[in-house]
């Protein structure tokens, strides 16, 4: 382990990530109702230029008068290539209230992104004596994103959660596909007549992981399109949850209970960490390092991937 620590990411469930136009007022109350940990009102790419005005008043208004419970709320201001950004992040943050926990900002390219809205949102936090400071999530959806992924996630102190964008992303590098992640037809290798699909989006989550991990900011796992097929979103769900991401965004209320499923912790994998701990306990008190559970060897290494198991499913048991 380097002398230097990784800091421990925020607490909270990040399991799910409901979004919803800003412009459709009436999802506001069943976003509320659903079982997403973290609702995004996005001001962005679901909303039409013609509606930017009426949709960040919207949000503003459902912030204040909805009952969010134990929600994040996060809001999606517009890119900072837009001239709308700065309004939303000026009317959300002066007139919403203490409510709003988050702000996400898309299509980051560079840590300078970060800092003019850090610069921004801290000199209304000052201005207004906001008692609470809000925390930034970013969207990695460029090719400018992933090479700078690490200076972003040591951006700024407000930095607590960093989502793939997968279909920007994809534009942006040039990738000959219009879906929206998951397994791609062209991404493939041949074995004789057999075709084995990879996986095109991993080399940026674990990017995104590996940043994220290295400075305590919680890796997220994008959209997956197709709504239509559940098992196409499991699959990558578990993928993403391997590699370490926390959770997954739901473009549709369908998704919710997937997300949810595949990034709580299951009863038996609690059960074997705990087993797991309790037998490297029992093998420190003998004076070893290293014990045998099942049949496999686990050792202080061992400890601390079951840690990460108990700790997630007392994080969400306990929110």
């Amino acid at each position: 382990m380097s002398f230097r620590l990784q800091p421990a990411p925020l607490a909270r469930p990040n399991r799910c990530q409901l979004f919803g136009p800003g412009s459709n007022t009436k999802l506001f109350e069943k976003m509320a109702a659903s079982a997403a940990d973290v609702v995004n009102l996005d001001l962005e790419d679901s909303v039409s230029p013609t509606d930017k005005d009426s949709a960040r008043a919207n949000v503003i208004e459902a912030i204040n008068t909805v009952d969010w419970g134990t929600k994040t709320v996060s809001v999606r201001i517009n890119g900072l290539d837009t001239p709308y950004w700065y309004r939303d992040v000026v009317d959300v943050m002066e007139q919403a209230g203490d409510r709003l926990d988050q702000i996400m900002i898309p299509k980051v390219g560079c840590a300078a992104d970060v800092y003019a809205v850090d610069a921004l949102v801290t000199a209304i936090e000052t201005a207004r004596g906001r008692s609470r400071k809000i925390t930034f999530e970013v969207i990695i959806e460029s090719a400018a994103g992933l090479a700078h992924v690490e200076e972003i996630a040591a951006s700024s102190p407000r930095m607590a959660a960093m989502s793939l964008g997968a279909a920007d992303f994809a534009a942006s590098m040039g990738m000959q596909t219009t879906g929206i992640g998951g397994t791609q037809d062209n991404y493939y290798m041949l074995h004789g007549d057999t075709r084995h699909y990879s996986d095109p989006w991993h080399w940026a989550q674990t990017a995104i992981v590996a940043a994220c991990r290295t400075h305590g900011v919680l890796p997220v796992d994008g959209p997956f399109g197709d709504f239509s097929d559940d098992e196409g979103y499991r699959a990558q769900a578990r993928r993403s949850a391997t590699l370490g991401m926390v959770g997954k965004w739901a473009i549709h209320p369908k998704q919710i209970a997937l997300a949810n499923e595949v990034f709580t912790p299951s009863d038996a994998a609690v059960a074997e960490a705990r087993e797991i701990l309790a037998a490297m306990e029992d093998a420190k008190s003998r004076g070893e390092g290293a014990t045998v559970y099942k049949g496999r060897l686990v050792d202080i290494a061992s400890i601390k991937q079951a840690e990460v198991i108990v700790k997630q499913a007392e994080m969400i048991a306990n929110h």
